[in-house]
């Protein structure tokens, strides 16, 4: 694991990191996230009643659509031919839990991670934005990068004790 932060050079300007000696490898991300809401709105959701649509189909395309623009969004991010997004939403009717899950892969010289991160953003706020007119206050949060294979650092997999986002 490298000490250093890549995205500077020597007199501490930022610099898009130089990846075309870097070989091609299969790279996975997986990330996740969560919205907490009234139970009441979920359950509106779950049972389609929200009046500006399938809340979960339009939060998936939308985060599909971010995990694609990631470059255009974060700067110092290359622009990637991503090969699959899969975006997955588990929900807690009980408690007003919404989980989302993010896989993004790519054949390539640098990692996805920020691609799931950015598809699990967006659906969250996404669901944030269709529902706010009935629940302004829901809370999205515990947005983490759960999994990443591939690439010369190798696999990481965060210890999901404790995490919300299992």
């Amino acid at each position: 694991m490298a000490d250093e932060l890549t995205h500077f050079d020597k007199e501490g300007k930022a610099i898009m990191v130089d990846v075309s000696e870097k070989s091609l490898t299969i790279r996975e991300a997986v990330a996740g996230g969560e919205v907490r809401m009234k139970p009441e709105v979920l359950q509106q959701i779950l049972s389609q009643r929200i009046k500006k649509g399938d809340v979960f189909a339009v939060a998936r395309l939308a985060g599909i659509m971010a995990a694609k623009q990631t470059s255009a969004l974060i700067p110092l991010c290359h622009p990637l031919p991503l090969s699959a997004i899969e975006i997955d939403f588990d929900s807690d009717p009980q408690h007003g839990l919404v989980t989302i899950s993010a896989t993004t892969k790519v054949t390539g010289q640098t990692g996805v991670e920020m691609e799931a991160l950015t598809a699990v953003s967006v659906a969250a706020l996404t669901i944030y934005d269709m529902c706010k007119a009935i629940d302004r206050e829901m809370v999205i949060g515990e947005i983490c990068l759960l999994k990443k294979t591939g690439g010369k650092s190798g696999t990481f997999s965060r210890n999901l004790i404790n995490s919300v986002t299992t």
